[in-house]
């Protein structure tokens, strides 16, 4: 009898000690993990996961003539460089909230110089010699005023200059500019808006085709029923875009951000994100990088394991490795193609 009871009451205490709907060690390869519900006795009405900080936000990732991968910090304001062997380095230290990053074809990095997660933003497009580690400023006012956020650029074979005007911060008071709009920066300097508002609501990373002749702008604002777009814009031999064409239509979800070409032509975007985080957008659209063709033609999805991502780039020999910033992290995934640049050393 006494042997009995023993075997009872260690049999209640492990049913006591498991977890609900476990009922011994034994069953755990029986468990979905990825559906088991939220333990709602444990946590307060109504309540939803949130980000309560970030401690860095990378973007713009660009890769050098040399192989090393260039990236800005927009928390930290700093541009980092990322060496052959795996070694991380601060670039600038200083970086006057920089964003978007790019390479032109004599091997020069042009910055984004932005104005949001935090002060000290400069608001303008540079220049810098990796030689003598000089810095021109291209722009920094259009018409006199100065510019609302430089975000994304490019450089087309011209040595014409395009970048992204939008504005993500809630401050919009501090704002000079009449329009988020897309911008050119021609080789003698002169600068030109050549879209904006209402053709594109709220623009963000943008690349050039290899021939000069279409130019890709992202267009994505998380307002409810805000833009997540994808469209295509024909460029005159004169720089002026016009002809505006949907490529592809994220939704409701969050849109793209950065975006790349492949020399077949296909777009490389950034977009989406695992947890939304205003009411105008869902997780309908997960993080990772979407490969589209010129025509809309959605041929797949890189997943990528974090929040928030943002851009891509591509290095390594035939530039044939992906490199991907998302949230703090740098990603980076071989290829079967080769990304499009300028000349070998340069990123778009």
């Amino acid at each position: 009898m006494s042997v009995l009871y023993c075997f009872v009451a260690a049999l209640v205490t492990v049913l006591l000690m498991a977890p609900l709907g476990v009922s011994s060690a034994d069953d755990n390869p029986h468990i979905d993990f990825h559906h088991l519900p939220a333990p709602s006795d444990f946590l307060a009405p109504r309540s939803s996961l949130t980000v309560a900080a970030r401690t860095s936000f990378l973007e713009g990732p660009a890769v050098a003539r040399d192989g090393q991968l260039y990236f800005s910090d927009l928390i930290g304001s700093k541009i980092y460089r990322l060496t052959l062997d795996g070694k991380l380095h601060v670039f600038r230290e200083d970086s006057g909230r920089a964003n978007g990053n790019t390479f032109d074809a004599q091997g020069r990095l042009v910055t984004c110089e932005g104005a949001e997660q935090g002060p000290g933003g400069r608001t303008r497009v540079v220049r810098t010699d990796l030689d003598t580690g000089a810095v021109e400023v291209h722009t920094e006012r259009f018409q006199g005023k100065r510019y609302n956020s430089p975000n994304d650029v490019c450089v087309d074979s011209r040595g014409r200059i395009w970048f992204t005007d939008p504005y993500y911060g809630e401050d919009r008071q501090i704002l000079e500019q009449d329009a988020e709009a897309v911008y050119r920066i021609d080789p003698d300097g002169a600068v030109v808006r050549v879209i904006s508002q209402p053709a594109i609501e709220r623009p963000n990373g943008l690349a050039m085709a290899p021939d000069d002749r279409r130019l890709y702008v992202i267009d994505s604002h998380p307002r409810p029923g805000g833009h997540r777009k994808v469209w295509a814009f024909d460029v005159a031999e004169d720089g002026s875009a016009a002809g505006r064409r949907l490529v592809f239509d994220f939704r409701k979800g969050r849109g793209g951000d950065g975006m790349r070409l492949d020399t077949r032509g296909n777009l490389w975007v950034a977009a989406g994100i695992a947890v939304p985080r205003t009411s105008g957008e869902d997780a309908s659209v997960p993080p990772g990088i979407y490969i589209i063709t010129p025509g809309g033609k959605l041929l797949g999805r890189i997943p990528i394991p974090e929040d928030v991502i943002t851009n891509l780039a591509f290095g390594g020999p035939e530039r044939k490795t992906l490199y991907v910033t998302a949230g703090k992290s740098i990603f980076t995934i071989s290829l079967a193609v080769s990304g499009y640049a300028l000349d070998r050393g340069s990123s778009r």
